[in-house]
């Protein structure tokens, strides 16, 4: 009998352990994640949030924020998406204006700085870092054509520029978005959009990306790129020969921020990933790409980005921005979108 019994209980426990890692397998959560962040940032922010939560895995649906944002509320009446992660908060803020969000206040929260979440009782959304407007000029091609760096926003209309400066369209690019928003709130309205008329004289093209016109005057494509200060920081560490300008002015700045969307059916792992948000770990990976976080212990030094560039930033009125951004986008495309790159 004992011959036959010793196989048959190893039978048994590989049976068991076969159907404990399917078990295991089966338990297994995928979210479906739909972000603006970088795509150089995704992997390490994944490899983080599964330190802790290996059973959770994330399928990210990437695009500019103008595109998330459209896709979001064309999908409204039948949502995909399970957690929205590094959109601007401007953005976020019309998703919860229509209800399209389940407020949550995530484990640590209350350690946050609180000007950059949203302000209910629990949070629509939870900020993770802040992104602002960040001129590059190259200095090589600069010394060549004999422009000049400029140091203000209004430097940037003068004829020596014409032809010479590349910004995103606001339609498609939260970079694009918040520069415009920061100038009209700024300068006002009037003043703004005729600074921008101005401006536009001197665009050799308006991108789809937020990142493109810092790549592109690291390239020497064009002199100056209207970008954010997280690929400035990045081009010229990687040694393109561009000098970062932070305009006199102020500038204009939005919160990459996370939020749950209501209708999800993974609301425990959801949560989960709005729980890493806000950790401190997190916001020190958020940290290696941006000057300011959420985390008021994590302390950035990036190289290229100024210490003080809290200090810099323009007043912002996220309300003014979510309530007015239809009506500014069609003014701006009615205006100037006759230069911008075509859509692929």
């Amino acid at each position: 009998m004992t011959a036959f019994r010793l196989p048959a209980m190893r039978t048994l426990v590989l049976a068991a352990a076969a159907l404990a890692a399917g078990s295991a397998w089966a338990q297994k959560t995928e979210l479906l994640v739909y972000t603006a962040l970088e795509t150089d940032q995704l992997k390490a922010y994944t490899e983080s949030f599964q330190k802790t939560n290996p059973n959770i895995d994330l399928k990210f649906v990437r695009d500019s924020t103008g595109v998330i944002t459209a896709k979001l509320l064309a999908e409204k009446a039948n949502p995909q998406a399970d957690v929205i992660l590094g959109v601007a908060a401007s953005s976020l803020d019309i998703f919860n204006a229509e209800g399209m969000l389940a407020p949550y206040a995530p484990a640590g929260f209350d350690k946050l700085n609180p000007a950059y979440s949203h302000k209910g009782k629990p949070p629509a959304w939870v900020g993770m870092d802040v992104f602002a407007a960040t001129v590059c000029y190259n200095t090589v091609e600069g010394k060549k054509k004999n422009i000049p760096k400029p140091e203000t926003w209004a430097d940037l209309t003068k004829p020596v520029y014409k032809g010479q400066i590349t910004m995103p369209n606001p339609a498609s690019s939260g970079t694009g978005f918040l520069a415009v928003s920061g100038w009209l709130q700024g300068m006002g309205e009037g003043v703004g959009w005729k600074f921008m008329d101005q401006l536009h004289a001197n665009v050799a093209q308006y991108t789809h990306s937020g990142s493109k016109p810092c790549r592109q005057s690291g390239a020497g494509e064009f002199v100056v790129g209207i970008s954010f200060d997280f690929r400035g920081n990045d081009v010229k560490a990687k040694g393109a020969p561009v000098e970062l300008v932070f305009p006199k002015e102020g500038l204009g700045w939005d919160i990459e921020a996370a939020a749950i969307v209501k209708a999800t059916k993974k609301m425990d792992a959801a949560k989960k990933l709005l729980d890493w948000v806000a950790t401190k770990e997190a916001n020190q990976a958020y940290a290696k790409n941006f000057a300011i976080v959420a985390h008021p212990e994590v302390k950035p030094a990036l190289p290229h980005l100024p210490a003080d560039l809290e200090k810099r930033l323009a007043k912002n009125d996220f309300a003014y921005a979510a309530k007015n951004r239809d009506k500014i986008l069609a003014e701006w495309q009615k205006r100037y979108d006759a230069k911008s790159e075509p859509k692929k």
